[in-house]
């Protein structure tokens, strides 16, 4: 999974029938209240948890035989999110996070890439939309309680009703619904991807030196909204050119990612995402077919179109038949196609 992250919630006031209700959790074993929750309650507390928990810790994040560990410490302060994330092995660099505002250290050029250092699961975009609707495309089952790095944890299995997605499973703190494991499984339930935390310390008592960049090096900053708001964009507007014919039902764009000199769209159902690039390649020959990395799927293709030759590629956490059945879809237009050679 391979799309940047971002998350901003506000910290409502609390109204009477909060006090009421309690007034009404206290006087009943937290154990047994946690047990009588469904699955679609802690989804409905995941995505605020992964926002205003304040929390510091290490995490390990596995993708097929790839496995990397990352310290964080994130905090909510004055309805401020901040964040540190720092790589503790397969090369150095942090990223620090004030607001919509990321500052990214590449002290190794070449090592290290914005697009490529934060995982999937808790920090992956589409975490950080309600999940509500996720249930029209997963069949979500609230399993065995666990214990997580020191935590009392629920688990919530999501099924895809369909073959075009995989399944996941989400470990959520019973106190905060903060995720602190999450795998991304195949239909014959293979683990693809896996995030643990091995090291975690729920706490406000985080201070302001540890949101400080350390490192010396290239420093990449962007912010989280320049390519706008959702609604901004038209789906249209984003596939100027191209357009596709298939995509797995309740995908619908989510963001522009850059490209250099071609044409991309991001979808997200909001659990999982693929983006699609559409690409001028002149004279150049690239080959085609599928390969995957854990849940990430990387399908290429080449179409002609107006006597230019085009590369689509589909990059995300689709089964290699359905990043294949999108890449086959696009179709572009007859102006886009004459004016590719350019």
């Amino acid at each position: 999974m391979s799309q940047n992250r971002d998350f901003c919630f506000s910290m409502p006031s609390l109204p009477i029938t909060w006090l009421i209700a309690l007034v009404l959790v206290l006087a009943v074993p937290i154990d047994g209240v946690a047990k009588e929750k469904t699955a679609a309650y802690w989804l409905e507390r995941l995505g605020p948890a992964l926002n205003m928990t304040s929390y510091r810790g290490v995490f390990v994040y596995a993708r097929g035989a790839s496995v990397h560990s990352m310290q964080i410490a994130h905090r909510f302060h004055d309805g401020i999110v901040e964040e540190r994330l720092v790589l503790q092995d397969g090369g150095s660099g942090e990223i620090v996070r004030r607001g919509m505002d990321v500052v990214c250290v590449l002290p190794e050029q070449g090592k290290v890439q914005l697009g490529h250092i934060i995982p999937s699961g808790p920090f992956a975009e589409a975490f950080t939309r309600q999940l509500i609707p996720v249930s029209r495309w997963y069949r979500a089952e609230r399993q065995a309680d666990d214990r997580i790095a020191g935590y009392d944890v629920v688990t919530v299995a999501l099924t895809a009703k369909d073959p075009y997605r995989y399944n996941h499973r989400l470990w959520l703190e019973k106190a905060t619904g903060l995720l602190v494991k999450s795998q991304v499984r195949a239909s014959n339930g293979e683990v693809l991807e896996h995030f643990q935390f091995t090291n975690l310390e729920i706490t406000n008592d985080i201070p302001d030196n540890e949101f400080k960049i350390r490192s010396e090096g290239r420093e990449v900053s962007r912010s989280l909204d320049d390519a706008g708001s959702r609604d901004e964009f038209s789906t249209a507007a984003r596939m100027h050119g191209w357009h596709l014919d298939w995509r797995p039902e309740g995908f619908e764009p989510a963001a522009a990612p850059s490209s250099r000199k071609g044409q991309a769209v991001a979808f997200s159902d909001g659990l999982a995402a693929f983006s699609v690039f559409v690409e001028p390649t002149g004279s150049v020959r690239m080959p085609t077919g599928a390969s995957r990395i854990g849940a990430t799927t990387i399908y290429m293709r080449q179409l002609q179109r107006g006597g230019s030759v085009f590369r689509v590629t589909v990059v995300g956490e689709l089964p290699p038949m359905s990043a294949r059945k999108v890449a086959e879809s696009v179709r572009i237009d007859e102006a886009f196609g004459l004016g590719g050679a350019e």
